[in-house]
Parts: structure tokens; C-alpha cells; sequence
């Protein structure tokens, strides 16, 4: 099912001049509910492989590359271009284009410790924090490795279970016509 099949049909005068054009009514937003987007009975975690297209991940877990645009809602990704993870070569050119030295130190930080452990490991709950770069127990975070924390972070996704993309879609369909 494709996401603007769903909209109702509207004329719209796109130049202002009483020449109107039959469109779909993309100005209705469709916006999913945080208690759904945070619901892990409803939602599965999924990695992206590099390259991987949201089309892909609809083919592989729903059967049907068109609910691309249902792996994008879940996960707000409006523009694939920026919010969604990149393959290693358009990675690469990203960086060396934002860049002059991609090595440059980007901040600094240390492991921040919640106090919270269970067994030998790290404390649950550790995080990094930036600090000064005169912090005795800083380290050094290069532009490119700032740059793919925040890819990974983009490839770790939420996905519908597919046993509740039918009413998913029912549900779509009754908003989106209102």
C-alpha cells in the first residue's frame, strides 16, 4: 500500500492563478502517538545493515517494499537523506566533505558512572558526558568517530510487529480520510 494512495483526493490551485490541479491532500499529517512509539509489546528493535533502504526492511519484515513509508513513520525519519543511516561510501564522502581533517579531536569526554552494577561488567546505567580537554580523565573523540556514534544511533531502529500492521493500517486509513 502506498502512503499518499491513502490520502483523500483534493483540488488545489498550486499557483495561485484559478488553475487547479487534482492532488492528493498531503497537508494532512499523520503523526504517531508517543505511547504507541515507545510501546515494545507493538514495536520491535531492528539494526540497519549499511545499505540497507527502508523498502528493503518492509520487503524482508512485512512482505511489501511499499510500507517503506511505515518503517520511516515509526521511526520519524522524514528525510532518508539525513535521518537515515548511510552506506560506508556515502558515509565516508559525508565525513571528508564536513570535514578538513576528520581525525581533528571533536570533544572530550569520560564515562560517567551511575553507581548502579551488576556482576564484574560496567554500571548499568554509565554513560559519557564532555569535559574540558584539561580534564585528567578525559579522552579524545575524533570528528569521525563523533560522526559514527551518531550512525550507529541511526541504524538501531523501532519496527511494527507485523502481527499489528493490519489494524496499523486500518487505523491509518480512518484518520487520514477524517
Amino acid at each position: 500500500m502506498a502512503y499518499f494512495t491513502q490520502f483523500p483526493i483534493i483540488e488545489y490551485d498550486i499557483n495561485a492563478n484559478g488553475n487547479t490541479k487534482i492532488i492528493p491532500d498531503i497537508f494532512r499529517k499523520i503523526v504517531l502517538r508517543k505511547k504507541y512509539k515507545d510501546n515494545f509489546v507493538l514495536l520491535d528493535r531492528y539494526d540497519v545493515e549499511p545499505g540497507e533502504k527502508p523498502e528493503d526492511i518492509a520487503f524482508k519484515v512485512y512482505g511489501d517494499a511499499q510500507l517503506h513509508w511505515l518503517v520511516l513513520l515509526i521511526n520519524s525519519s522524514f528525510n532518508r537523506y539525513s535521518d537515515w543511516p548511510k552506506d560506508y561510501a556515502s558515509f565516508e564522502t559525508y565525513v571528508n566533505d564536513k570535514y578538513d581533517n576528520p581525525n581533528a579531536i571533536h570533544h572530550y569526554e569520560k564515562l560517567q558512572s551511575s553507581g548502579v552494577q551488576k556482576g564484574d561488567g560496567p554500571a548499568d546505567f554509565d554513560h559519557f558526558i564532555e569535559v574540558n580537554a584539561d580534564d585528567p580523565d578525559g579522552q579524545s573523540v575524533s570528528n569521525y568517530e563523533y560522526e559514527q556514534r551518531l550512525e550507529d544511533q541511526k541504524r538501531q531502529i523501532k519496527l511494527l510487529s507485523p502481527q499489528y500492521v493490519p489494524e496499523f493500517l486500518k487505523e491509518f486509513r480512518r484518520l487520514v480520510r477524517r
